[in-house]
Order: C-alpha cells, then sequence, then structure tokens
C-alpha cells in the first residue's frame, strides 16, 4: 500500500498558509481604492509545456510594495511524460507572494506556490493529487523608458511521495532571463534564455537538462500597457534537441 506523507504535506500546507495569511493582512490592513489592484491574464504556447493559461494579481500595500497572487493552469502538457499515467494530471499552480520596487523600474518578487497533479509527485505514475509539490520562486522584473527585462527562478520539489514500487518523485529547478530594448512604444526586441533541470527525486540518480533555449524575442504591445504579443524563438543547447518556440499574449485590467 502506497504511503502518504502526511507531516510533509501539511508542513508545506501550512507554510503556504501562513505565507498567505501575513500578506492578505497586510493588504486589508491599507485602505481600499480601486486603482490598488491590478490583473494579467496570459495565454501562452511552447513545445514542452503544451498550452497554459497564466493570470498574475496585485494590491498595492504601499507606494513601493504590494501583495501579490497567480496561477498557472499547466494541464496536461507534451514534455516529459514518464510512466504509465499518460500527462500530469492536469497540473495546475497557485501561489501568494509580495512585491517590492527597489528603484525606478525595477522590482523583486518573492512567491510561493503549490501544485496540484502528480508530475512531482510521482513522476506522472501515481495519482492526481493537492499538494503535488511546493514551489518558492523569485521574480525580478524591468521596465524602463528604453529597456525591459526579466529574471526568474523556481524550485519545483514534491511535498508527497505517491510513487508506484520503482517509480520516483521528481524535482525542478525552472529559470529564465531576458532582456529588451523598446524601439518604440509598440515595439520591442531582445533575447531570451531558459533552462529546465530535472534536479532529483526519491529514485533520481543525478540531474539533467531537459531542456536550454536560447533565442531573440519580438514583442508588439498597446503603448496604453493593456495588451501584448510576443514571440520567442531559437535554438535549444541540449544535446539531441533542435529548436524551441514560445507564443505569448496577454492582457492587463
Amino acid at each position: 500500500m502506497r504511503k502518504i506523507n502526511i507531516p510533509t504535506l501539511m508542513k508545506g500546507i501550512i507554510a503556504f498558509s501562513l505565507f498567505f495569511v501575513v500578506a492578505v493582512g497586510t493588504a486589508t490592513a491599507q485602505s481600499e481604492t480601486s486603482d490598488k489592484f491590478d490583473f494579467t491574464i496570459t495565454v501562452n504556447s511552447d513545445q514542452f509545456f503544451g498550452f497554459y493559461p497564466f493570470f498574475a494579481g496585485s494590491y498595492a500595500v504601499s507606494e513601493t510594495s504590494a501583495f501579490t497572487f497567480y496561477g498557472i493552469l499547466w494541464s496536461g502538457g507534451t514534455g516529459g511524460v514518464q510512466g504509465s499515467g499518460g500527462g500530469w494530471g492536469n497540473w495546475t499552480e497557485f501561489g501568494v507572494g509580495m512585491n517590492f520596487d527597489v528603484a525606478d523600474g525595477l522590482s523583486v518578487n518573492p512567491q510561493i506556490g503549490v501544485t496540484g497533479g502528480n508530475l512531482l509527485s510521482s513522476g506522472t505514475a501515481g495519482p492526481s493529487i493537492f499538494g503535488d509539490g511546493i514551489v518558492p520562486n523569485l521574480t525580478i522584473g524591468l521596465d524602463k523608458a528604453k529597456t525591459e527585462g526579466e529574471i526568474y527562478f523556481g524550485l519545483y520539489s514534491p511535498l508527497r511521495n505517491e510513487a508506484p514500487t520503482g517509480g520516483t518523485t521528481l524535482a525542478y529547478i525552472h529559470y529564465w532571463t531576458n532582456f529588451g530594448v523598446k524601439a518604440s512604444d509598440f515595439f520591442s526586441l531582445g533575447l531570451h534564455y531558459e533552462h529546465l533541470i530535472n534536479s532529483g527525486g526519491s529514485n533520481v540518480s543525478e540531474s539533467t537538462d531537459v531542456y536550454q533555449w536560447l533565442g531573440p524575442y519580438i514583442q508588439f504591445a498597446d503603448p496604453n500597457g493593456k495588451a501584448f504579443a510576443r514571440l520567442s524563438a531559437g535554438g535549444d543547447l541540449v544535446e539531441g534537441n533542435d529548436s524551441f518556440f514560445k507564443v505569448t499574449t496577454g492582457l492587463s485590467f
């Protein structure tokens, strides 16, 4: 019979809940005005994760800080399918955090997320569960008059072990960085680098590179900041892989 690591699961959920309570408590302590809330929805597609909508919101608690939340509807995807599960158990991710404006046009946003599904907890071979994994992550954003950029780093670690005999849990390191120049209010272009590493698991002997993408991007954006569309494409530096493509479009409210 499969063993459920309840203490580990509860520790992760408690940590996530406490972070959420503290952040929300800070946000609600301030006076409520509609201009303090921002919300963005994007839809994304690439050859590894497939099609995945993403949303992110924030509520300002001061002139330089805001409570943040986000969600990723990873769904099934097409990459990294292992075992007899045949998919990722409708993989999802939801998290909360705080954003800090540390300089003009420069922000730092630490967050912590929790996943549902079966990718981390059983390598897609077990049941789809809540508490599949926990995701501490950090985003650094750059948005100035003539330049833009982003750095993201996330650790995907299993919260529960639902792997069958001979199977394994999985852990990942996922990070990217991009930097671009705004040629006009409408058009920008730059360079995108992204790396996904299978960093371990209960039955994983050594880490391996899943993909390592490098290539240019072009972006078209509403000068009023409401919508954008971006294409990133280029080569995959992992031996045996060929190329990558990523299309993203979004709308802000």
